[in-house]
């Protein structure tokens, strides 16, 4: 029997009261927040850390659009967006492997504050951590965060939960299923190098180009591709950690250090280094988080020095950062409407209720599937809407899907394109006589998200 205390009842002020809450700014709450007020609503955009953009700048993921080749249809609208208005800011470089850019992590942190600041009818909060929704019946009217200001109250007509980890959703009642955490996608630490000889690494990785076929060979690295990417060019990194198994450097268990890095600078940085990987860490049990954030800083440290001693180039090399928190893949997913399947995202999945689409890109699960051949998938409406609780929209990695859809949905671009539907249909809801989210016309949605340059078919 677990021990308990019971809590004394509390009033708790009022700080607030919009028209849409968005819970969580990174790739699906930013675009939400962004689109529900460029429809002209009143937005309060909630996040427990210090800035914007969740994976791209929290967890240092720099590359949101590496999927790109030059017969791949894009979404367009926010999720492409995010990587010109880098462009603008000098915050993004040419990708390694594709013809997209990679957004810098650090810099992204001021185009997203830009962003933000730009739409009046946006109110951020940073540092105000989620801790329980405001029920009435099995309508959500809001939510309660805590912070250094203590308990306070946040009213709204819509909330969109894009926490990732669908927190607000799965404490609100709707249902949720989660991953076991044997099976979930691994989770890592982002780390960058700096002091790189750009000239000499770039040399070696000519004398050995690798491609995705060279991912094969263990455990995380056992890949299914769907044939066409196994001769193009991949900046995966696997050598050095062999050999520093070999020579005793690394722990024979640890052969799922290996990966992707990013870009290299003229500066001398290696950034979006993708190296580790590890199984069974739970993204919604913090004594599981606490364990694998210091697991990974140490593991990241191993593969510094392999890379140190045998990559061309890396020999003076030292940590310039990690992200700020664990990069976590897979936690628990909502029960919605719709549940997207393997075969929706696998063979272009056709819906009339579609609010964006997606290019067919699968990435996790071991599948690797590139979208070089202008394939693409559409996203329903009813996947951003979960079950039994009113007023509530799902946005960002945790929207419903079987194991082959969340290797394509949980992508951050992807992410994306929910959030700009889901601030969408949260606006028209409102400014249709609070019209419940359930009965919203997809046509409504469709027509404004390509006033806002976004594609749906």
């Amino acid at each position: 029997m677990k021990h308990t205390i019971t809590e004394p009842a509390r009033e708790v002020e009022v700080i607030h009261e919009t028209d849409v809450l968005v819970v969580g700014s990174g790739p699906g709450g930013l675009p939400a927040a962004l689109a529900a007020a460029r429809a002209g609503v009143e937005v309060c955009l909630v996040e427990r850390f210090g800035c914007f953009g969740g994976n791209l700048t929290v967890v240092g993921v720099e590359g949101m659009h590496w999927y790109r080749h030059e017969d791949t249809v894009e979404s367009n609208g926010i999720a492409r967006e995010f990587e010109e208005r880098a462009k603008e800011m000098g915050a993004a470089v040419p990708e390694s492997q594709s013809l997209s850019y990679e957004i810098d992590s650090e810099g992204f942190k001021l185009v997203a504050d830009k962003m933000v600041q730009d739409e009046p009818n946006i109110r951020p909060m940073l540092h105000r951590q989620f801790v329980a929704p405001i029920m009435d019946g099995n309508a959500i009217v809001g939510i309660i965060t805590e912070s250094k200001a203590g308990r306070e109250a946040i009213l709204a007509k819509r909330v969109i939960d894009a926490t990732g980890d669908a927190d607000v959703i799965e404490r609100a009642g709707a249902p949720t299923y989660k991953t076991p955490p044997e099976q979930m996608m691994a989770a890592s630490v982002m780390f960058h190098v700096a002091g790189v000889d750009k000239q000499k690494f770039m040399d070696g990785i000519k004398s050995d180009p690798q491609t995705y076929a060279d991912w094969g060979g263990g455990g995380e690295w056992n890949i299914e591709t769907s044939g066409k990417e196994d001769e193009m060019f991949s900046p995966f990194l696997k050598k050095p950690f062999e050999q520093a198994i070999k020579d005793g450097l690394i722990p024979p268990h640890l052969n799922t250090i290996a990966g992707t890095w990013g870009a290299v600078h003229d500066t001398g940085e290696l950034t979006y280094m993708n190296l580790i990987h590890m199984d069974d860490c739970d993204g919604t049990d913090p004594d599981s988080l606490t364990k694998f954030e210091i697991e990974g800083r140490r593991q990241a440290m191993l593969a510094i020095e392999a890379l140190r001693r045998y990559t061309p180039g890396c020999e003076g090399i030292r940590l310039r950062n990690f992200g700020m928190s664990l990069g976590v893949r897979d936690t628990r997913k909502v029960d919605c409407a719709y549940n997207m399947t393997s075969l929706d995202v696998r063979e272009q999945g056709r819906f009339e209720d579609s609010v964006g689409i997606f290019p067919e890109f699968i990435d996790g699960y071991g599948i690797l599937i590139l979208p070089t051949t202008g394939r693409y998938f559409q996203i329903p409406y009813r996947n951003l809407l979960p079950k039994k609780v009113e007023n509530l929209l799902v946005a960002g990695r945790a929207t419903g899907g079987d194991r082959d859809s969340h290797a394509a949905t949980r992508n951050m671009a992807c992410c994306a394109v929910t959030g700009q539907a889901a601030g969408i249909a949260a606006a028209i809801s409102i400014k249709q006589q609070n019209q419940p989210l359930a009965q919203v016309d997809p046509l409504l949605i469709q027509k404004e998200l390509e006033r806002q340059g976004g594609r749906h078919h």
